[in-house]
């Protein structure tokens, strides 16, 4: 196999990414760069492929920790475990990951889901939420791209009067024997001439150039339940693209789906943390050593929180059912609020003053940890 970029920078995940996030990136980057979907482009169908090869290599157990160790060089020269992708013809590599695409492959049995009804490709889209929308729920309008039948060929791909003709290639049966690596083994893949259809179109539709299929633009609302995370996706049947014209030329069958991936926004004061909301909420140094009433904010109305007398930095209050809600169950979370105590910056002369006169009555070993804390940076930098 020829030496390519790293495979987890292929793919766009770190090294300790798990076997979901692995086949997440794939699906998306294969969807994303599918010569389907960028015709005539040779560096989309480069990059289809690379990530194909990436895929096989970190999907495997065995071949990773092999990939992890030896990096490209564990895959190289006959008899290798790896398939030479950029040798490849394109429908072949879906055929070998028929199951990352709800079995929307690309001829033969690929191409059909369960009881042998051809299915179509699942599509992916993002929408953006912040934590209001995933605190109430949201309707969303996504706009996205698929490829439906051509109306003017009905999906045949031929020019209107004329009929496809049998490929000469194959036999009209979509598939030929390929030779593996080293002479090994032999596999059936689709027929790299008539694209697995077993017919070749001679007088091409204009409206599809012979493809039987067209681009269309669709607009669609997406309810995106309350609780959601980020990442998380709602799947909405039916919405993808029709089966392929090598499964079903017409277009019958089942449609795949549309997969609304979920991303959402980070917020001005609040981190979350699962079903719960993180606060550093600033007070002064009086209502830390006195006690005080504070207002906190939340994402509904504002509520008030007891500070009690000689309270902390980094002191931690809980403020239950205030955070937000389980996507499965719907109870909310809670809010923690931790304390940030600010330190004013000026201060005005009878301000001063009076500090001065506190700090005459002060303890000035306020802080039984401070020996320790003082101890531990030493022995750190070896001082």
């Amino acid at each position: 196999m020829p030496a390519t970029r790293d495979y987890y920078e292929v793919l766009g995940v770190e090294r300790t990414a798990d076997g979901d996030e692995i086949k997440r990136a794939y699906r998306r980057l294969a969807l994303k760069h599918h010569p389907d979907r960028n015709p005539g482009d040779e560096e989309a169908e480069a990059a289809f492929k690379e990530c194909a090869a990436a895929y096989e290599i970190l999907s495997d157990a065995e071949k990773r920790q092999k990939y992890d160790q030896f990096g490209h060089d564990a895959f190289r020269g006959a008899g290798s475990a790896a398939h030479d992708f950029s040798r490849m013809n394109v429908d072949d590599i879906f055929s070998m990951f028929n199951d990352i695409f709800g079995g929307g492959g690309r001829g033969g049995q690929r191409g059909r889901g369960r009881g042998g009804v051809a299915r179509g490709y699942d599509l992916e889209t993002e929408v953006k939420l912040d934590l209001h929308d995933v605190l109430s729920g949201a309707d969303r309008e996504v706009e996205f791209t698929r490829l439906d039948v051509c109306d003017t060929c009905t999906g045949s791909g031929a020019k209107p009067g004329t009929e496809p003709e049998s490929c000469q290639t194959c036999g009209g049966h979509g598939k030929v024997q390929q030779q593996g690596l080293g002479g090994m083994f032999r596999m059936v893949v689709a027929c790299p001439h008539c694209r697995g259809r077993g017919k070749i179109v001679k007088d091409k539709c204009e409206t599809c150039r012979g493809k039987g299929r067209v681009p269309r633009k669709r607009k669609i609302n997406v309810k995106i339940p309350a609780g959601i995370s980020d990442g998380q996706a709602v799947r909405v049947q039916g919405e993808g693209e029709p089966p392929p014209p090598e499964a079903s030329p017409t277009g019958a069958g089942v449609r795949g789906d549309l997969h609304v991936v979920v991303r959402v926004k980070d917020h001005s004061l609040f981190e979350r943390e699962g079903d719960h909301l993180l606060l550093e909420m600033p007070i002064s140094f009086t209502q830390a050593s006195l006690g005080a009433e504070v207002e906190v904010p939340t994402l509904e109305e504002p509520t008030t929180l007891s500070i009690p007398k000689g309270t902390q930095f980094g002191t931690m209050f809980r403020i239950q059912g205030v955070g937000l809600p389980n996507l499965r169950g719907g109870k909310r979370g809670d809010m923690v609020v931790v304390t940030k105590i600010e330190t004013p910056k000026k201060l005005t002369s009878k301000q001063a003053e009076l500090l001065r006169e506190f700090a005459k009555t002060e303890d000035k070993h306020v802080n039984p940890e401070r020996h320790g804390f003082l101890k531990k940076i030493t022995d750190l930098i070896g001082g």
